[in-house]
């Protein structure tokens, strides 16, 4: 993914706008906009950016994961 269309990219695949993205990520919303319009985003910013969408995926393994911790004991106990 590169650097200049991540804020777009990820802003459009979550669904989210730059002010949601923002505040998920520890930035101002204008901040985010003009990295947009400047087609320039810092490291930092795609690091966090990148940080975000892990802690999405891990999240969601997490989850996965119960679920079937859930299964096993029901399986368990039968």
């Amino acid at each position: 993914m590169s650097n200049k269309n991540i804020v777009k990219k990820v802003c459009k695949e979550l669904g989210l706008t730059y002010k949601e993205l923002a505040e998920k990520i520890g930035y101002s919303e204008g901040a985010l906009k003009m990295a947009v319009q400047r087609n320039n985003v810092s490291p930092q910013m795609e690091k966090a950016i990148k940080l975000y969408l892990e802690n999405l995926e891990l999240k969601k393994e997490l989850e996965e994961l119960h679920e079937l911790k859930k299964l096993i004991k029901k399986w368990a106990s039968s």
